[in-house]
């Protein structure tokens, strides 16, 4: 089987080759568009980007959008993850601003949804969750983003930074919503 994953970046696409094992992906072409993502929830951004894939290229596509939610904080960022410490900011920027704003030991969700786009419209979304809490400090220097904040429920204490690919992909959120996917694929 092979589909076009709805981005150019390298290290997504690592990611989801390591998690999508009997897929083929290919990354979007760089003639295509790039649509906003402004939906408000993750579905809504995942299908943004799976649609104009499938639409522009003809070609079965898969999105995703994930994101971080803090019980302490209302859910937020959430869709507005990577923005959280403003439109331009870094990961060490948003890692810093939910490290000052979330209190240690305070829940914390990991959610990813996958979109998968048919050429002919046909939509199909796949969720995973994965639940953990505010480490005291950051640790860990594998994963991106929250990830060295994130200590998951089902580990031994260790952050989500500090796990290797293989125990990290066990847990993750995006983990489990690829597993979900490549099971439908094999249907």
């Amino acid at each position: 089987m092979r589909l076009l994953l709805a981005t150019r970046n390298a290290h997504k696409l690592r990611e989801f080759e390591r998690l999508l094992p009997t897929v083929v992906l290919d990354p979007l072409p760089d003639d295509v568009d790039t649509p906003p993502e402004d939906g408000d929830t993750y579905a809504a951004n995942a299908l943004i980007k799976a649609r104009a894939a499938a639409r522009v290229t003809g070609r079965a596509a898969i999105a995703d959008d994930s994101g971080i939610e803090s019980a302490a904080l209302n859910g937020r960022p959430g869709v507005r993850t990577a923005r959280f410490a403003g439109e331009t900011a870094t990961d060490e920027e948003n890692l810093a601003k939910l490290g000052r704003e979330a209190p240690v030991g305070s829940a914390l969700t990991y959610v990813c949804v996958i979109a998968h786009v048919d050429p002919d419209g046909a939509e199909t979304l796949f969720e995973g969750t994965a639940s953990g809490t505010v480490a005291s400090a950051p640790a860990g220097d594998g994963g991106f983003g929250y990830d060295p904040l994130f200590v998951p429920d089902e580990g031994d204490g260790r952050t989500m930074a500090e796990l290797g690919d293989d125990e990290k992909d066990a847990i993750s959120h995006r983990g489990r919503a690829a597993r979900a996917l490549e099971e439908w694929l094999a249907r």
